[in-house]
Formats: structure tokens, C-alpha cells, sequence
């Protein structure tokens, strides 16, 4: 069953977008660091991309369920190219000015993500969420691995200005595919903030109350929480102080795992389809061998010389990229199809404030072992607190984690 015209209008406008935001994130700190040579200022861009997301997603959620959700992702897709183009026209382009911009993106980004996000299943059959997923993640993936190289080159060519005006025609040709989506939803205006707090805890009510869903997004946070770690710390640190690669051979083993990524997505979209669900277990037990081959790569029981080391890494990279696809895609594509559509926007908005929260405690963890311990000790100890977590979920809830339920269909598993 091939995915229909809608879809397809999303997904290509969503890597338009993508590619053009793919080129300012990577332009935009290299301006910043020209500027001011600032290690801190550049945090505080960081934080201010990421604190308003954190403040107004619950919002946003609720609005993504009361308003029309088209209307919201083409609106707000229009409004940040719009924002980008007036930077550029009045030469907003002070440090302090940009960083307000960098708030405004954000807030805009949120109200934006909770709309395409709650809206995006309602695309497609239920049975075809996995298909879907793994397609657009694989877009995404593309954007993420032409885009930062992309930026690095057009920043050289035209500085920050080029940079940006790419990235705000990218928001018009997103709104463009967008506008001519098919969707159809009742609005209900909000008439007070009361019913703002009502719809909060409406949707949490339903988080807590459903069991099904409870579990999944447990799950899914103890596995971000301690897997973060790993690619954001752990990797570059091994790859640069253990190691001793060079920043060739770096950006060429997360290229390595981004290409695996794709490669899981490609078959999950192309071969396995819903059916990716009934692996879930086995890829986890496929995640923690590859750990457990990266921990052995950087230990002192490995004999491998820097090439035969870099190899080695490069091979387990694509191996781990394509084993993450098939974790995070049926992960994902089953908590959209147990949320009811009238509930997605604040329920998933919910989520995604936890599974931000949660992201950072095992970064601010990592770090100071690091600081003490050996990495593949540290590695190590990761990979033991990762095998209690699936093993205790395997024993209790792998019934849950393999099921596949709708919205509306009993709970009926313990």
C-alpha cells in the first residue's frame, strides 16, 4: 500500500524547511563565534532554543487540539520565513538582536511542532504509521547529513545574511506544499485560560490513566536518559581524547551512524512496515552487542591500531545506526496510534516536555565521570544500568512493548 498525496506534501515540505534550518544551524554559531569568541554566548543560544520550548509546548499542545492544525503549521511556517526576511531587510543582525530572534524561532517552532505533530498520523492509515515515519525520519536524516556541510560552505561564500535568506525561502517553500495538504478539523476557539488548565490536565489525565501508553513513554524515557549520553558526550570523547582521531575521520563515523540510520528507515519503510514492532527486543539485544563492541574498541583489551580502530568503529556505526531505526520508529508510531486525535496535540506535547527534561540527567552525569573514571568504564556502567531497564520491561511489560492497540480498544494486558 503506497502512502498518499498528503503525506507526501507534508514530508517533502517538512525536509524543505529542514534542509534550510539544517544550513542556519550550522551558520549561525560559526557567526556567533567570529563575533564574539564566546563560549558562553554560544550556550546561550543553545538555552534560548531550548528553555521557551520547554515553557510553552504544553500550551501549544493545547492549542494544536483547539485549533485547526493546518491552518497552525502553514501559518507559523509563513510567520518564521517572514521573521528571517525582516532580519535581513532592517539588518537585524546584532548578537543580542539575533538571540531574540532565537527566542521568537523557538516559540514559534513549539506551536508549530505540536500542530504537524498531533496532526501528521491523521495522514496516513493507521497501519502505515511505521512507513511513514521511518520515511520522514529518513528526510530528516538527509537533511541532517547535505545540510551541515551545505551551511559550512554557503556561510564562507556569503556569511550570515546568505545563510538566513536560504533559511526563511526554505519556511515559504514548506508553506507551499503545506497549503495544498487535504485536512479537515473542528476548531474549538478557547473562550479563557481556565480552559487552558483544563486541557492540560485533561491530556495528563489521560497520560497517567492509560497504561498502554504509560508504559511506552516510560520506557522511552529511561532509554533516552541513559542512551543520550552516547552520541552527545561519550562518542565524541572517546573518537577525540581516547582515541586521538582527527576531526576528519570524527565527522566521518557520525556520518557513518547517520547512513546506518537511513539504511534502518529505508527498510522499515520499504520492507517491514508495521511488522518492525515485533523486533523490538531483539534490536535492543543488537543495541547492547554494539555498546558492548564500542566499549571493547576503546578499552585497554583491545589491540587495534588508530586505522584498524577507526575501521572497526565505522562498521559498528552503520551496524548501530540502522538497530536505532528500528527501535525508534515502532516506538514512535505506537504511541501516535494509541492518543486519540482530539487529544494528540497536548498529550504528545506532554511527552515531549518529559522526554526533554529527561535528556539532560544523564548528560549532566557523563560528564564528571568522564572526568574521573576511564570512558569504557564509564561505557560500561551505562550499558549494565540500559540491560536492567530492558531486562526489568522484557520481564514485566514486553507483552505491552510488542502489542499493537488503537485508541478506543480495551487495555485488557497486564
Amino acid at each position: 500500500m503506497s502512502l498518499n498525496r498528503n503525506f507526501w506534501l507534508f514530508a517533502v515540505g517538512r525536509f524543505i524547511s529542514q534542509l534550510g534550518w539544517a544550513v542556519q544551524d550550522v551558520a549561525l554559531p560559526l557567526y556567533v563565534l567570529d563575533k564574539t569568541h564566546s563560549g558562553s554566548m554560544m550556550t546561550l543560544f543553545i538555552l534560548a532554543e531550548m528553555i521557551p520550548v520547554l515553557i510553552i509546548m504544553p500550551f501549544a499542545g493545547v492549542v494544536g487540539d483547539r485549533y485547526n492544525r493546518k491552518h497552525l503549521m502553514v501559518g507559523f511556517d509563513l510567520a518564521r520565513g517572514a521573521l528571517l526576511f525582516a532580519v535581513i531587510t532592517f539588518d537585524l543582525l546584532g548578537i543580542h538582536q539575533l538571540l531574540a530572534v532565537q527566542v521568537v524561532m523557538a516559540v514559534m517552532g513549539a506551536f508549530f511542532s505540536a500542530g504537524t505533530g498531533a496532526m501528521f498520523p491523521d495522514l496516513v492509515e493507521p497501519d502505515e504509521l511505521e512507513k511513514a515515519n521511518s520515511t520522514v525520519s529518513s528526510f530528516a536524516i538527509l537533511a541532517r547529513l547535505v545540510g551541515p556541510a551545505l551551511g559550512g560552505f554557503i556561510y564562507a561564500v556569503g556569511g550570515i545574511k546568505l545563510a538566513i535568506l536560504i533559511n526563511a525561502a526554505s519556511f515559504f517553500g514548506s508553506g507551499l506544499f503545506e497549503i495544498m495538504i487535504k485536512y479537515e478539523w473542528r476548531t474549538k476557539e478557547l473562550e479563557s485560560f481556565s480552559q487552558v488548565i483544563e486541557d492540560l490536565k485533561e491530556g495528563i489525565g489521560f497520560l497517567r490513566s492509560n497504561r498502554y501508553l504509560s508504559t511506552l513513554m516510560f520506557f522511552a524515557l529511561f532509554m533516552i536518559a541513559l542512551g543520550q549520553p552516547f552520541g552527545a558526550v561519550i562518542m565524541p570523547y572517546s573518537y577525540r581524547e581516547v582515541l586521538k582521531f582527527s576531526s576528519y575521520q570524527f565527522g566521518l563515523l557520525e556520518s557513518a551512524f547517520m547512513g546506518g540510520a537511513l539504511i534502518g528507515n529505508g527498510l522499515i519503510a520499504i520492507k517491514f512496515g508495521k511488522k518492525a514492532g515485533r523486533y523490538l527486543f531483539h534490536t535492543l539485544l543488537l543495541d547492547g552487542v554494539m555498546i558492548l563492541a564500542f566499549t571493547w574498541a576503546i578499552s585497554p583489551l583491545s589491540d587495534l591500531g588508530r586505522n584498524e580502530a577507526f575501521f572497526f568503529l565505522a562498521g559498528i556505526n552503520i551496524l548501530w545506526g540502522s538497530i536505532e531505526a528500528f527501535i525508534d520508529v515502532p516506538l514512535n508510531s505506537k504511541i501516535q496510534r494509541a492518543i486519540p486525535s482530539e487529544l494528540r496535540g497536548r498529550v504528545m506535547s506532554a511527552m515531549a516536555v518529559l522526554m526533554h527534561l529527561s535528556s539532560p540527567l544523564g548528560l549532566i552525569a557523563v560528564g564528571p565521570l568522564l572526568d574521573r573514571f576511564p570512558a569504557w568504564e564509564v561505557t560500561l556502567a551505562i550499558w549494565i544500568g540500559m540491560a536492567a531497564v530492558v531486562a526489568y520491561f522484557w520481564a514485566r511489560y514486553r507483552k505491552v512493548l510488542l502489542r499493537e492497540r488503537e485508541y478506543g480498544e480495551s487495555e485488557g494486558v497486564t
